[in-house]
């Protein structure tokens, strides 16, 4: 088959491999119809991730059909469409039985192994560990490219930003970013009742597309006190109940913690490279709450029914589409998101 293979910083190629092979009673093999490109693949190839090996093909979110499953599969079977977890759970161990899948004890304390610890998505073929619990059934009428989206983006945007952020009935709401996974929180936060969601970006074009996600206001970055001007926008000029943090630097998880109210919370869903200081000289007294986290992808579920509903369309992250033979053009065109007005791309076996 072809694969996207990861060769060290910098090196990615679209070549032959071998197929993949159930190698556990509980895998599966899964032909992927439709795959899409993340962040962390980007921080991969920039050599971030040193456990992600020479050889290692990359991607973790995508739809396909079952192939081949193991002896121990009961609940996926050949012919079955499915979307793929990004993360991989045995559903045994105190972590996943806690709803804390993301570290799953039985994969070695993590559950993105996909692209990571073991082959992934961006192949003609993939073998899914645990198939029975990180295969989610594709429900009709819901396409194949919105399932992708809810393979990663959207449940990170809303587990991570939205429900630990404890968005509710009322809530103002800043989400600082407005890249694809804050825009996954500002589509989930309305929905779960926020009556004012201000998208914070520096890039007009994002800015536009949260309004159209579901944003009420927006704010321009780059000005000389943004948290003030978030305070101003906030019902009483005491601040924001939720900031949503998901740019990953420490400029913007300061003004996550400076535009909360006493009593708000800051739902951090940026992936940090650097160290960020947190002012608790100034912030014990103020009751303010602080959450981090890997996605766990339980919440495909939730998300569909929302989708079925009408409260939420991941569609919309979608603005560019290639064939797998074309996916180095899609990798270009992911890396220069901002030029290419890039906030998904779905890569899949014919062109839309």
């Amino acid at each position: 088959m072809k694969a996207l293979v990861y060769h060290g910083p910098g090196q990615k190629a679209w070549e032959d491999v071998p197929d993949p092979v159930i190698q556990d009673p509980t895998d599966a093999i899964v032909k992927v119809e439709t795959t899409t490109i993340c962040g962390t693949d980007l921080h991969i190839l920039k050599g971030d991730v040193p456990a992600v090996t020479d050889g290692r093909i990359l991607g973790h979110e995508g739809v396909g059909v079952v192939t081949e499953v193991g002896p121990e599969c009961t609940k996926v079977k050949v012919g079955d469409r499915v979307i793929i977890s990004c993360i991989s759970k045995c559903m045994a161990c105190d972590f996943c039985l806690s709803g804390l899948t993301s570290h799953c004890r039985t994969l070695g304390g993590i559950g993105w192994i996909f692209g990571h610890l073991i082959d992934g998505t961006q192949a003609e073929y993939v073998r899914v560990p645990f198939a029975d619990n990180g295969l989610i059934p594709l429900p009709e009428g819901i396409t194949a490219e919105q399932g992708a989206m809810l393979s990663d983006i959207l449940p990170t945007g809303y587990e991570i930003g939205v429900l630990y952020g404890g968005v509710k009935e009322g809530d103002e709401v800043a989400v600082i970013g407005a890249g694809p996974v804050g825009l996954a929180a500002i589509m989930t936060a309305g929905p779960l009742g926020a009556a004012k969601v201000i998208a914070v970006d520096g890039n007009e074009y994002r800015l536009e597309q949260a309004l159209a996600f579901g944003a009420t206001d927006t704010l321009k970055a780059g000005g000389a006190d943004p948290a003030g001007e978030l305070k101003k926008l906030s019902r009483d000029g005491l601040g924001v109940d939720v900031a949503i943090e998901a740019v990953g630097i420490p400029e913007t998880f300061a003004l996550a913690v400076d535009s909360i109210r006493p009593g708000g919370r800051v739902a951090n869903v940026g992936v940090h490279g650097k160290p960020v200081t947190f002012p608790i000289d100034r912030d014990w007294i103020n009751n303010i709450t602080i959450t981090t986290g890997l996605v766990n992808a339980t919440t495909a579920p939730d998300l569909l029914e929302k989708i079925k509903a009408g409260e939420i369309d991941p569609a919309k992250f979608v603005t560019h589409r290639f064939t797998f033979e074309n996916i180095l053009d899609a990798y270009e065109t992911f890396a220069n998101a901002a030029g290419e007005k890039a906030l998904k791309v779905i890569i899949g076996t014919q062109e839309a």
